[in-house]
């Protein structure tokens, strides 16, 4: 090897990026955009982590998450390279943005028209019209101070707590969504409306920090959007533009070990036996799964492991995926379907570890927006309910699992579909014990760590390890947190920290 080329050799880096989610494959574009030659090892035989998809019959079901807020913070992934999302993947407004049910048989459309969204709040309560445009302009500063200035930050020790606080208390960020919600409209509907949410990202909205309010504020500024073909295509769409761009991804072969030499991580070893070095590794794994299991005993796994058993962790869902015979203009794409309880059935879900016999459902129904997702005349839809997770209620959903399947398609019949089981072509469900085999989430957890104030940002995993110092975290465990937003935030500040720690030029 000549001079030159061991000098260039040296100078080379090379990432891991453990599993292939929104967080892993945003922070593996981000390090492959700026020449850090970048890995992604996925145990699954498809990328996309939770946004795992499945065709049957015909129909393409989504794992999640359906939900795309904030466009542009995927379009910078493109961007970087001087490429155009929009060559890759279309993304198709979804209006209205949700519509909500409560079991009186109100329904409210939430839509980004402001005088439409005025007219459908007075339709319930009057009074609430002017209240709303104060939560707005309260969501706003929200949006500023927790998204814009912080949501891309990391946050490796108190100090950032502290220089963050003032902003934190002039929006009483200790208050929960709920009660700020409540100080500003005085309906029950609406402030279900205002505080739902926080539920999307795993949050209880009577107890997550009120800095969730800002959710709103970015649904308002940056619309509701739909990948056509399906989130999975979003999911293809980033693959493309990562190999494109010269990065590699390995899938069906899961990580077993995160190898360390002294303090540093020294590269990955996957089951089939296939390993190699890195000079840096970084984990969109579940965190309990990559402190516990990936480094195995070494001297950072213990310590970690035991504090982090004593965190809370969100919920986890019940999801039930159909495609059905006929189609339905009438449902739109997202609807939230409350149930006769709000308060209590939370307090079931999040700290009773009850199943609870009542529901509050998500349906989704793209093949309104997309009818491709369905052979012609069909229709695909998928509706999941919040569960507790596994440490709340150790359950066997391999025997509960169709008792409950039916009981929530029973509802969906009641409420929108009389004769949905006999229209039925293919449904299955997936349960917490799927989200702890498919995905090693702890508990079975469909969000990681609750979003607590107390488990926020510097509370949060660090999205660099205090003692291996070129081990870094992204997704839903580490700050800000879950949602496709959020864990592409986290790559955002992950990315700024290994490029630093690596000597590359952002």
């Amino acid at each position: 090897m000549s001079d030159v080329a061991k000098s260039q050799s040296e100078l080379f880096k090379k990432a891991a990026v453990i599993g292939s989610g929104f967080g892993g494959l945003a922070l593996a574009i981000r390090l492959q955009s700026a020449g850090i030659q970048t890995t992604i090892l996925e145990g699954r035989d498809k990328p996309g982590g939770r946004a795992y998809y499945w065709e049957k019959e015909g129909f393409i079901f989504d794992g999640g998450p359906t939900v795309i807020t904030d466009p542009d913070c995927l379009s910078q992934l493109w961007e970087l390279t001087g490429n155009d999302m929009a060559k890759d993947i279309e993304l198709m407004p979804v209006s209205p943005f949700y519509r909500l049910n409560w079991p009186d048989g109100t329904n409210f459309d939430y839509v980004n028209d402001p005088e439409e969204l005025y007219a459908n709040i007075a339709a319930i309560e009057p009074d609430d019209v002017e209240g709303y445009k104060k939560f707005l302009e309260y969501s706003g500063g929200l949006y500023e101070e927790g998204y814009v200035k912080l949501g891309t930050k990391a946050f490796l020790d108190f100090k950032s707590m502290i220089k963050a606080a003032p902003a934190l208390m002039k929006y009483e960020a200790y208050r929960s969504v709920y009660a700020k919600v409540a100080s500003f409209v005085k309906n029950e509907k609406l402030r279900e409306f205002l505080s739902f949410q926080s539920l999307l990202v795993g949050g209880n909205p009577m107890k997550t920090s009120a800095i969730y309010g800002l959710i709103h504020k970015l649904e308002r500024l940056g619309g509701v959007w739909f990948a056509k073909g399906g989130t999975n295509m979003l999911v293809t769409a980033m693959v493309k533009h990562f190999e494109r761009i010269g990065g590699v991804i390995r899938l069906d072969d899961p990580v077993t070990s995160i190898d360390t030499i002294g303090d540093r991580a020294s590269g990955v070893t996957c089951k089939s036996g296939w390993s190699e070095r890195f000079d840096a590794v970084a984990s969109n794994a579940d965190i309990m799964h990559s402190y516990r299991d990936l480094l195995g005993h070494k001297h950072r796994s213990a310590t970690v492991t035991e504090k982090l058993k004593k965190k809370k962790y969100s919920p986890s869902l019940f999801v039930v995926h159909f495609g059905l015979k006929g189609s339905w203009p009438g449902i739109p794409h997202h609807m939230i379907l409350f149930g006769p309880r709000y308060k209590g059935l939370l307090e079931d879900i999040y700290d009773n570890g009850v199943l609870p016999s009542d529901f509050s459902l998500y349906l989704h129904h793209p093949t309104v927006t997309d009818p491709e997702m369905a052979p012609e005349g069909h229709s695909t839809f998928y509706v999941l309910a919040p569960v507790p997770h596994q440490g709340k209620l150790p359950i066997d959903w391999e025997v509960m699992g169709p008792i409950y399947k039916k009981r929530i398609l029973d509802e969906i019949g009641h409420r929108l579909i009389p004769d949905i089981h006999d229209r039925i072509i293919t449904s299955f469900h997936y349960t917490p014990q799927d989200f702890g085999t498919d995905l090693n989430a702890h508990l079975g957890s469909a969000f990681s760590l609750e979003p607590l104030l107390t488990q926020s940002a510097w509370f949060r995993v660090h999205n660099r390890d205090d003692i291996i110092d070129n081990l870094y975290f992204v997704g839903a465990g580490t700050h800000p947190g879950a949602g496709i937003p959020g864990v592409v935030g986290s790559a955002k500040a992950t990315a700024e920290l290994m490029l630093e720690d690596m000597g590359e030029a952002r």
